[in-house]
């Protein structure tokens, strides 16, 4: 999966989807992905496939 393109655009989409998320949430920098997916997983009571699927689906 790819996060760095158009990260802002899909990042923005995710916090209308779902109105917890805030920006710190959504904040990953170089070789922190897999932190930030493991935080909004919990955070949104999904797994990671799930997480996944959607972020693609952006």
């Amino acid at each position: 999966m790819e996060l760095a393109g158009n990260w802002g655009e899909q990042k923005e989409k995710l916090k209308q989807k779902f109105a917890a998320l805030t920006e710190n949430d959504l904040f990953f920098s170089d070789g922190k992905k897999e932190e930030m997916i493991e935080k909004l997983k919990v955070k949104l009571g999904i797994t990671k496939e799930e997480l996944l699927k959607i972020i693609e689906k952006l």
